[in-house]
């Protein structure tokens, strides 16, 4: 109690410091235009300092500063900055200061143009390419205070989802999620940010923590060749990049005279319906042929799944003190979405400011080549323009350039101060949430918030808070859970059911019919009636229970079974698991060959693929992430394992040429699969090697984010004879490489390889010891990262082996060009796979398909490859998102 006392203390100390009167003032107002309409998202900054803020929707801003005497510059893409002079007295005290801008009357000047020319545009265009390697590195590092606020709003919601699910009481319509975040973040090249949230604020939560990340939108630079915004497949071609003129079309709309820079206003136009690329405008700086701001769309035509269209704004501005260097003020995006009934959208406001500790590339820019002299063709001929070829004579030198960043990088890395925060920050994180930062109030957001909230924001932070007491209460949790907790036979057919109690944090969940209800030819009909029970906490610790009662009417057999899943530690990750009891398992435990799918076969096609044996004991594992990007897992087992055999032979419809096959697994290594009894315990260790994993260190956990590199995989697993009478002795090494990679417009890669084999001495080997591959001889498909055409167990081996897996989205790059297709939004896919074992030899499979059919099913055509020779085809069909 004490400590919390202390605590509290220092906290309303802390804010009482913040609001003393006599340190600062407010001024406020409303940005608009000459015909009073508000101008949404306008950039407001004070001049000569790196003190800025932004309008809101309804073209409202506010900026706290010390008293003292101001010049604000009030900027909006396409119209003219506007200085006004302040004298701010302070003492907590509001200035109201209404501004009115005029659209920039942007002038083609003397320029003229014959039919042969091509539109000034494109020379301007040829030079922000050209200088564009250098002003996306003119930084080696800076810090900053960003200010991020995201709004999802829900529009229209459908009756039911698919005509099937009835929408939850948590979905109305107005704001669904509102959240905003204040932090300081620091740069360095190449792309590295690192953020520490200093505090937080989720409507209607107060122990929620914002999800805002500045990093998230490093990708959103138009300096990039392909800018990558985070909500879509595949990346689009900036206006600026350098095959941009292959995508594009421009014209010169006009220029005019801005803070003493020649801006020019160019209207990019996308050559090709199909092609991923913005329509809109791109403001670029006359001289040093910077980006000033940008006005970009995407629209329908971009096929970004759920998304209607996008709209990107962007504002740059020159350092106080080099204004050879430009950074970004502020940037919004909003995406207007769609899809199962529903429409929304999303908004996400960004108000960079009080940069510090700026380290230039270069003192100056590189100087450009001389401009070489343009000659009239007659005596009466117009003054030219520049042809391509002499403005690529003008390319500046950036020979050195990338060795420049590095002295640079390195040179801030030695100035900064011993007790920077983010020199403290361990290696991969990349966002700091410390506890604590969302328990500011609303007095304190006030003063710090730079972009005011809209009527609609402030409604809902009012309504929501204020009942948040009331809406974590146990009543009103318990009056949700009832709408929530409503049965659908359609949700027990599909996806199963699951019974809420929010207030305890409990769920009881059931699967769907399709497991509950099976059949196989061993024990006939089965009832695998299996439950799981869920407890959480706030911190993201878990325990789930999941008890199972099989039973098969045909083997008159019971089979009870337990699992445990206990998260000890979401921060280190560290998990307890247990399985324990009698099941009925697959030979191959990784089988792609799923209940419902055996079932449709066994039924209706006479096809009994599923190999069953059954399995008495138990099995404890223990996962941890011991470092960053290094997760390992063991298990210990032992089981007691018997041979199953046919118990009967019942169907839907019969095929009269074909028979039940029994319930013995063909193999090419080993002639006689049957095994009778077996016992065996196993000792087995994983680990999963990332490195360069970046990650997000919260309250309430750690979240894992990837990096560029591979994920590396070493595996063993050994038998143990002479231990509670087993009688297998083996031991199996695995290493493996997995991957995901993008390729630009190409479309996005992945890959998978694994080699290894059994080492040393062998003895009581069934098999269920060998090493299987998941294969499929059904046209329906699990997984199409596996094997497709493989029989089950024709290659299973107990000896080497080298098993890889690619995979090819290309994301529409192909498809998108079919008027059809694109109009379908059907994306073309790609894979093969490979095998190679003493019996296989060289076994290859070569796929090529179509995803994304009605949003969720992908159809492929496999061919496979046996040293050369043709064994055959066969068609897929899965999901394919």
């Amino acid at each position: 109690m004490l400590l919390n006392a202390r605590r509290w203390l220092f906290l309303l100390l802390l804010l009482s410091g913040l609001s003393r009167p006599g340190y600062a003032g407010t001024v406020r107002g409303i940005v608009s235009g000459t015909d009073q309409k508000p101008l949404a998202f306008a950039n407001v900054a004070v001049r000569g300092a790196t003190t800025s803020t932004g309008a809101n929707e309804q073209g409202r801003y506010q900026l706290r500063l010390p008293a003292g005497q101001y010049e604000l510059v009030f900027q909006y893409v396409g119209y003219k900055p506007r200085i006004e002079a302040v004298r701010v007295p302070g003492g907590d005290s509001v200035l109201t200061l209404n501004v009115s801008l005029q659209a920039e009357n942007y002038n083609l000047g003397e320029v003229l143009v014959r039919s042969s020319d091509r539109d000034p545009a494109y020379a301007i265009i040829q030079q922000a390419q050209q200088w564009r390697a250098y002003h996306r590195r003119e930084v080696a590092a800076y810090r900053a205070r960003i200010y991020l606020k995201s709004v999802l709003r829900v529009i229209d919601t459908p009756a039911k989802i698919m005509g099937l699910f009835k929408i939850g009481p948590d979905i109305k319509k107005g704001i669904l999620y509102l959240s905003e975040s204040l932090s300081d973040i620091s740069f360095t090249q190449p792309n590295q940010v690192k953020e520490r949230m200093i505090s937080s604020r989720v409507s209607g939560d107060s122990r929620g923590l914002s999800f805002n990340r500045a990093s998230a939108g490093r990708n959103l630079t138009f300096y990039e060749n392909l800018v990558k915004p985070g909500f879509a497949e595949r990346g689009f071609v900036s206006p600026i990049a350098a095959n941009a003129m292959l995508f594009y079309k421009y014209e010169l709309v006009g220029s005019s005279t801005q803070n003493g820079v020649v801006v020019h206003k160019i209207r990019v136009v996308p050559r090709r319906r199909t092609d991923p690329v913005f329509f809109g405008y791109i403001y670029i700086v006359d001289g040093s042929w910077r980006i000033h701001s940008v006005d970009l769309n995407l629209g329908k035509e971009a096929q970004i799944d759920y998304t209607d269209d996008v709209h990107i704004t962007q504002q740059y501005a020159p350092m106080p003190g080099n204004p050879n260097v430009w950074l970004m003020q502020s940037q919004q995006a909003r995406a207007n979405l769609s899809g199962l009934g529903f429409k929304g959208a999303f908004d996400i406001t960004a108000v960079l400011s009080n940069y510090s500790g700026v380290v230039a590339t270069y003192p100056t820019p590189p100087e450009p080549q001389a401009a070489p002299p343009v000659i009239a063709e007659g005596k009466d001929a117009p003054v030219g323009q520049e042809t391509a070829a002499q403005i690529r004579k003008r390319k500046p030198d950036l020979r050195g350039l990338n060795a420049q960043v590095r002295r640079q990088v390195k040179q801030a890395q030695r100035d900064s101060i011993k007790n920077d925060p983010f020199a403290r920050m361990p290696r991969g994180e990349v966002q700091l949430v410390e506890k604590g930062v969302n328990e500011r109030d609303s007095s304190y957001w006030d003063q710090v918030r730079p972009v005011p909230l809209t009527a609609e924001e402030k409604t809902d932070y009012h309504v929501k808070d204020s009942t948040e007491v009331i809406r974590r209460s146990r009543p009103y949790q318990d009056s949700m859970d009832r709408k929530r907790n409503e049965f659908q036979p359609a949700s027990l057919l599909l996806g199963g059911y699951t019974h809420l109690n929010s207030f305890k944090k409990q769920s009881f969940s059931v699967q769907p019919l399709t497991q509950i209800f099976q059949y196989n030819t061993v024990e006939g009909a089965v009832l695998n009636a299996q439950a799981s029970f869920s407890q959480r906490t706030d911190d993201r610790r878990f325990v789930t229970l999941t008890p199972t009662l099989r039973y098969g009417f045909s083997s008159r057999q019971l089979n009870p079974s337990l699992e445990l899943a206990w998260q000890l530690d979401p921060a280190k990750r560290r998990q307890v698991g247990l399985i324990a009891g009698r099941t009925v398992e697959n030979f191959d435990k990784n089988s792609q060959l799923t209940p419902l799918i055996n079932t449709v076969y066994t039924l209706l096609a006479n096809y009994n693929y599923a190999k069953l044996y059954r399995r008495d004991g138990l099995e404890l594992s223990y996962l941890s992430e011991a470092l960053n990007g290094l997760t390992l897992r063991a298990t210990a087992g032992y089981f007691d394992r018997r041979e199953l055999f046919n118990t009967t032979d019942r169907l839907i419809r019969d095929s009269p040429e074909r028979l039940f096959t029994p319930n013995l697994p063909l193999s090419d290594e080993l002639a006689n699969t049957s095994f009778g009894r077996s016992q065996i315990l196993t000792v087995s260790l994983s680990a999963d090697f990332k490195p360069g994993q970046h990650y997000i260190n919260r309250p309430d956990g750690k979240f894992n984010l990837g990096s560029k590199w591979p994920t590396f995989n070493v595996q063993g697993r050994l038998a143990v004879p002479g231990v509670l009478g087993s009688d297998v002795r083996y031991l199996l090494l695995q290493g493996g490489v997995r991957h995901n990679v993008s390729l630009g417009l190409l479309g996005a890669s992945a890959f998978r390889v694994s080699v290894g084999g059994f080492v040393g001495r062998q003895a009581g080997m069934t098999f269920i010891d060998y090493r299987h591959f998941a294969g499929n001889q059904t046209i329906l498909a699990g997984n199409f990262s596996n094997f497709q055409l493989l029989d089950y167990y024709r290659f299973s081996t107990n000896n080497t082996y080298l098993e890889a897996h690619y995979d090819h989205h290309f994301n529409g790059f192909i498809f998108n060009k079919v008027p059809l297709f694109r109009k379908l939004k059907w994306q073309e896919v790609a894979s093969l796979n490979y095998l190679h074992t003493a019996q296989a030899g060289h076994y290859v499979e070569l796929g090529a398909g179509i995803e994304h059919i009605f949003k969720l099913v992908r159809v492929d055509f496999y061919t496979a490859l046996q040293s050369g020779q043709r064994l055959g085809t066969g068609l897929r069909v899965g999901l394919g998102f």
